[in-house]
């Protein structure tokens, strides 16, 4: 941009102090703000063939009035007008609610113009807007802007008109020709005046897609520049180590891998074996085998003489891996040891002895593996499952125990490509999309709330065979201002059905985090067998013999934390239920039901939570670190995404990048944006 466009913005006519300190409240300060301060919303009044428009769209048409109004009355003052419209070929009805003061303006044969929503099926159009006279020719497609305190619409309309007027011809160009050229993307100022002057659906449609590319590809430059720069500057360990041994470790597991764990294998020991740090997040549904795979990686490390490191958010799983780990290396003479809050004493201090010594190879654990106490001898690989429960400083302290080790994240929570690509693009991503062989897919009902004693019978089914169940509910305690099941009435409700048959237990997040082990434990060694939870089981418990699991108000819940929760159950060989008990009254609730009936696989629910609830809720916002777009849209807009990413991995990794002048403004914004320092462009 010209540095003119960095002036402020009373430079513009017409803009006082005051205005432009109303401006500044909206993020406006500057000419550049101003002209890139885009429409959120655009209303089209241009006319159509009504041949062309779907069901329920919102439309502008101009027709002849071809009968006198009809005004009725029902309830109280609320009124309906109707009357008949001759539009084109096409005798529609035109119906007007609350506004009964129309009848009296409507004229049998005069031209009307109306803007409304069409309903296709009775061939009638909801007024929202009625202009007694033919549409004029101004611009059809009437730009909406977001504004504050006294600014209008109109207003910011004006400003906009009269900067562009005043400094549209300094607006520079930032995307190099090649791109223009491949793309056939519009230059930048015509993309601006149309975002703010379209005349046709036609050329906002190519301004828009203009503006996707672009944001999409300044910020992957940005992120694929840190993460080139973060790789090269942070050296790792190239590990050496013995492939036969390796694949000796690897035929000897109790069953072959997946082509997904081996692809997933291969991926990671290319990273180990690289002079370069590894960052890499593995993605893998529940039950899909992430454990084995990191058990490899794991003995990668080993054999190229270095510690490793497993950070897991819960004791109770803490203990499950190091079980599953001293198992998978019984023939192979590990020193594997368990680190957490709950071993103390000698205990404690002999393992963190051996730690710093290097008799430990594997030490498994919580936050304990972060204290300051905890030292190693020679740290290589650092593995942190279910990343998103630690906070970036918690991993960050555990990375730093050790020169540069390799990092390895694993989630059970499939993140959407987009999302991953977006969120995690300084990041490698590894997916494992493939089940074992062999594993029972869960079956999953939706049922209503009257249907509880049925439900409840086939529980007790499960029980008396010997298996356990779980029932989740979404609230601890009663609340006047929602009416769903909390978990404490459940439990209670519960143990008096079942009383003297089964123990019916409760975990709930108020509880300690010793009370909450304490449960577990007692779930786990089936001393409870039906445990009344909130969705604090959602991750990291493994109890192969529960086979049943009931959802109270599944309604509540997005697709990805209903998924993660029907994931407890389903982990052994007998077949597996999850009930969802639910009475949407959105149309979003009951496709949520439904999607969750028809698929079990979590990559495919993640994409439709994220079409149905949006990036932001997705994360949930405040810990998001999702990017703001103005005119870009994740959702929609994955494939620009995905080009705009593979744009800039090309750019970033090309030594002609860095040199020829067609990209200087490219390489300007690295600059700027604080990715690079100034002197790294020569």
């Amino acid at each position: 941009m010209n540095n003119e466009l960095l002036l402020p913005i009373d430079h513009i006519k017409g803009i006082g102090e005051e205005t432009a300190l109303q401006l500044n409240e909206m993020n406006v300060f500057t000419i550049e703000d101003l002209i890139l301060y885009f429409p959120y919303r655009f209303e089209d009044y241009s006319m159509r063939d009504l041949a062309d428009v779907k069901h329920e769209e919102k439309i502008t048409i101009e027709g002849k009035v071809h009968s006198e109004p009809v005004l009725t009355y029902y309830g109280r003052k609320r009124s309906r007008l109707t009357f008949r419209v001759l539009v084109g070929r096409y005798l529609i009805t035109a119906t007007c609610f609350n506004r009964p003061y129309y009848k009296n303006k409507i004229t049998l044969h005069d031209t009307v113009t109306i803007t409304g929503k069409w309903d296709q099926h009775r061939q009638t159009i909801t007024v929202n807007e009625l202009v007694f006279a033919p549409i004029t020719k101004k611009d059809r497609i009437e730009p909406i802007y977001s504004i504050k305190g006294k600014i209008t619409v109109k207003g910011m309309r004006r400003f906009i008109t009269i900067a562009l007027q005043q400094y549209g011809d300094k607006i520079g160009e930032n995307i190099p020709e090649l791109f223009l050229r491949k793309y056939k993307l519009l230059q930048k100022k015509d993309a601006i005046r149309i975002m703010h002057h379209p005349i046709t659906q036609e050329e906002l449609k190519q301004a828009r897609r203009r503006f996707v590319y672009e944001e999409f590809l300044l910020f992957q430059l940005k992120m694929q520049a840190f993460r080139k720069f973060e790789r090269e500057q942070t050296k790792g360990s190239s590990l050496q180590f013995s492939g036969e041994e390796l694949s000796n470790f690897i035929k000897s597991l109790p069953f072959p891998l997946t082509n997904a764990q081996d692809r997933v294998v291969s991926e990671i020991i290319k990273d180990l074996q690289s002079p370069y740090r590894m960052n890499r997040l593995l993605q893998g549904d529940v039950g899909s085998g992430k454990t084995v795979v990191a058990a490899i990686a794991l003995y990668a490390s080993f054999l190229a003489g270095y510690q490793g490191a497993l950070m897991v958010p819960t004791e109770i799983l803490a203990e499950q891996h190091a079980v599953s780990l001293v198992e998978l290396f019984s023939n192979f003479g590990l020193n594997i040891q368990l680190l957490s809050s709950s071993v103390k004493g000698k205990k404690r201090k002999e393992i963190l002895l051996q730690l710093e010594n290097g008799d430990v190879d594997i030490i498994v654990g919580t936050h304990a593996l972060i204290q300051n106490e905890v030292n190693f001898k020679k740290l290589g690989l650092v593995i942190t499952d279910e990343q998103h429960r630690f906070g970036v400083d918690q991993r960050r302290v555990l990375r730093e125990k050790g020169e540069n080790p390799d990092v390895l994240f694993m989630t059970a929570t499939p993140i959407p490509r987009t999302l991953a690509i977006t969120v995690f693009g300084e990041m490698d991503v590894s997916i494992i999309d493939e089940m074992p062989a062999g594993r029972k897919a869960i079956e999953t009902y939706w049922a209503k709330h009257e249907m509880l004693d049925r439900i409840l019978a086939f529980v007790e089914k499960e029980l008396i065979k010997g298996r356990q169940a779980y029932v989740i509910c979404p609230l601890i305690e009663e609340s006047e201002k929602l009416d769903v099941q909390n978990a404490i009435d459940v439990h209670t409700m519960l143990s008096l059905h079942f009383q003297n048959k089964w123990k019916v237990g409760l975990m709930h997040g108020r509880l300690t985090s010793d009370e909450k082990e304490f449960v577990m434990k007692e779930f786990s060694d089936n001393e409870v067998q039906l445990l009344v939870s909130t969705t604090v089981v959602e991750v990291g418990v493994n109890v192969p013999n529960a086979t049943m699991m009931v959802i109270y108000d599944a309604e509540r819940f997005g697709l990805s934390q209903l998924h993660q929760l029907r994931g407890r159950v389903g982990r052994g060989s007998e077949q597996s239920y999850c009930i969802l008990l639910a009475d949407p009254k959105s149309e979003i609730g009951k496709e949520r039901m439904r999607i969750m009936t028809e698929t079990n696989d979590g990559f495919v629910l993640s994409e439709k939570d994220l079409e149905l609830r949006g990036p932001g809720d997705f994360f949930g916002r405040k810990q998001s670190g999702m990017p703001e777009f103005k005119v870009a849209d994740m959702v929609h807009d994955y494939r620009a995404l995905e080009v705009a990413r593979n744009d800039a991995i090309e750019l970033i990794n090309s030594k002609q990048f860095w040199k020829d002048y067609s990209f200087k403004s490219l390489r300007e914004h690295l600059t700027s944006s604080g990715v690079l320092e100034g002197e790294k462009l020569d």
